[in-house]
């Protein structure tokens, strides 16, 4: 079945309006002149959260997320899901602590792993200072790692 194209003759075309300079919401010192920074007030904010280096506080939290973008070298999970972060306490002047342990004591990381903690953990927008406590005891064992770390490695 086909379809008949009709073609349909102009002569003239009207023209679109112009744009016209008494038509603008603006005049040119409005345009030019300086506007209201829009991020004062927001850079100004607080986190609405009472004590942000508690748990579940704004800080606190982007600490526990910059742990999670630590993977250990050997196993394809993030530290932090491994179990291998035993203790995160941020204080209201931005003093980060991780108390933290090693898969083993002659891990191959030993030595770089809490620096490289401390360097992300001191990077997150609030901490002024990140320190890194490496513990052996308790040691570390599977049962800590959580239930996301589990699955990952095929052991749930």
């Amino acid at each position: 079945m086909s379809e008949a194209i009709r073609v349909e003759e102009v002569d003239v075309v009207d023209q679109p309006p112009r744009a016209r300079v008494d038509d603008a919401a603006e005049t040119a010192g409005e345009t030019f002149a300086r506007k209201r920074d829009y991020l004062e007030g927001f850079l100004k904010q607080k986190p609405a959260s009472d004590a942000p280096g508690a748990p579940g506080g704004d800080l606190y939290e982007a600490v526990i997320a910059a742990l999670k973008d630590i993977f250990d070298p050997e196993i394809p999970v993030n530290i932090y899901d491994l179990g291998l972060i035993y203790g995160v306490d941020v204080t209201d002047d931005g003093h980060a602590t991780i108390t933290m342990t090693l898969t083993t004591p002659h891990c191959p990381v030993a030595e770089s792993m809490p620096g490289e903690v401390e360097m992300r953990v001191a990077a997150v927008p609030g901490i002024a200072f990140a320190d890194v406590n490496l513990v052996w005891d308790p040691p570390w064992d599977p049962a800590k790692m959580s239930d996301e770390a589990r699955l990952e490695l095929g052991m749930l």
